[in-house]
Order: C-alpha cells, then structure tokens, then sequence
C-alpha cells in the first residue's frame, strides 16, 4: 500500500512552485505568467549571466539544496536557509523568495530558523525571520502564484519605468 499524499505538497510539476516562480510574482505577475508558459528570455540576458557568475564565484564551499520544484543556494546547520543575490540593493521579492523555501522545507519535515540573503556585491546581508506570520505569508503568495500561473490572459504589464532591466522587456514592450 502506498503512502497518503502530503495535502500540503504541491500535487505535481504543473501545480508546483518554485523561488523564480515566487521571485517573478513578487517583481511582477506577468513575468511569472510568461515563465510559467515557458518563456524564457533570461536565457539571452547578461544581467542573469552576470548573477550567475557571482552566484558561481562567491559561498564556492556551499551546495545547492534541490527540492525538485526549488533550488535553494544552500541550508546552513539549524536549517537556515540562505540565498545570493547579484543585485545592488535588497528587495522584497528575494525575501518572499526564502520564506517560500522555509516553507518547502518544513512541509518536509525540516525545523526551518531562517534565512539570509547574501548581497556581496554590496558585502551586506538581510535575515529573514520565519515565524507563523512569515508562514502565513509565504503560504498566501504561493496561492498567489499558482492563481496567476492558472489565468487564461496575462497580467497587465507595469509601468514601463519598472520595467528596466528586466529580461521580458521586449515582449512587453516591443523594444
């Protein structure tokens, strides 16, 4: 007899999410909307080139943690999750990003503490507290992305000034 499916774990690939899906929702609806439809433009950026060569080149001991639908840069001893940002400043989308991770680890069984994100561009740091409103609120963006993943149109697009640097600029903006 095979085990009852954990309620609480995504059902399958389609409905799973993971940090980008997270990253994406928080930064913008219709970014998550078109990567969940497999466009990819990131590919061809060099700012997402250049974040993965401070991700590969900075924290070089550590090792990924994979959980099929996340990749999380790494888990210190006590279940802290950290992550590497190639970015200049904090945003919220990086901390929403680690408490989905707490969340992925606890629906495991992991007693999570924590997080960190890593800015070593800027050689700063951000914890990022997991308490029972951190859960709730990492549970509820989850649902907010599966949402957006399952719409039929597109999220509207923002403001163009928002916009910058992101990869999906040309599809949304015809550049």
């Amino acid at each position: 007899m095979s085990p009852e499916p954990d309620p609480d774990l995504p059902a399958d690939d389609e409905t799973a999410v993971g940090g980008v899906h997270i990253k994406y929702l928080v930064h913008c609806p219709r970014q998550l909307w078109l990567y969940a439809r497999g466009y990819r433009p990131e590919q061809r950026s060099e700012a997402v080139a250049f974040g993965k060569a401070v991700d590969d080149t900075t924290f070089t001991r550590r090792r990924d943690v994979d959980l099929g639908e996340a990749k999380i840069d790494w888990v210190t001893t006590g279940a802290v999750v950290h992550e590497t940002k190639s970015s200049r400043a904090p945003a919220p989308a990086h901390s929403a990003q680690v408490r989905h991770y707490c969340l992925l680890l606890e629906r495991r069984g992991v007693t999570v503490r924590g997080g960190v994100v890593h800015y070593p561009l800027i050689r700063r740091t951000t914890d990022v507290v997991w308490d029972d409103q951190a859960r709730a609120e990492a549970a509820e963006t989850e649902a907010k992305a599966q949402a957006v993943i399952v719409e039929s149109t597109a999220p509207d697009r923002l403001s163009r000034g928002k916009c910058r640097g992101c990869s999906y600029l040309d599809y949304c903006w015809g550049v």
